[in-house]
């Protein structure tokens, strides 16, 4: 360590800072001395210096803040808030398939984010309406789960009692 006129100067980076008593200033002892437990994380079973409860970073922020991000994500690329987002894409629109799905608009303009414009496909079928060879197919099953959805809302309001008749009255 050189001392100049009670100012400390680190012996790696040689700039003026407070040292330890290693002689080096903070950063350069997290930078070049200090090296950080490493432990397998139980989500991804790499080795990796842990970052708390036990994860890696990585596994950390995807487990304790993936639904901010995903949220935050929503907001950005659709405009459109996160409860929203879940409850087009809650299932496929054709197959109701529940495990992955994607965010689809229907006039195929990303800039127009209405509600009656975006609907939920599975992988499958949101790839099969973007293949040409499929596309005329899909659009019609499409046409024909929204024709049956806007026929279960127009009946739920209506007074139809006689659809409802046991056949023997």
């Amino acid at each position: 360590m050189v001392t100049t006129n009670n100012i400390n100067i680190c012996k790696i980076c040689n700039k003026e800072k407070k040292v330890n008593g290693n002689l080096v200033c903070n950063w350069c002892y997290r930078r070049e001395i200090w090296k950080p437990k490493l432990q397998e994380c139980p989500r991804c079973k790499r080795t990796k210096p842990h970052h708390s409860k036990g994860y890696c970073k990585a596994c950390y922020n995807y487990v304790f803040f993936i639904d901010n991000t995903k949220a935050h994500n929503y907001k950005k690329y659709h405009n459109i808030d996160f409860e929203t987002y879940k409850r087009l894409t809650k299932s496929c629109l054709i197959c109701n398939f529940d495990k992955v799905v994607d965010l689809h608009h229907l006039d195929e303009d990303h800039n127009n984010n209405n509600e009656d414009n975006l609907i939920g496909l599975c992988p499958n079928h949101h790839k099969m309406l973007h293949d040409f060879r499929y596309k005329d197919e899909i659009q019609q099953q499409i046409q024909q789960c929204l024709n049956t959805e806007d026929n279960k809302n127009t009946h739920s309001n209506t007074d139809d009692k006689h659809l409802f008749k046991h056949p023997r009255d």
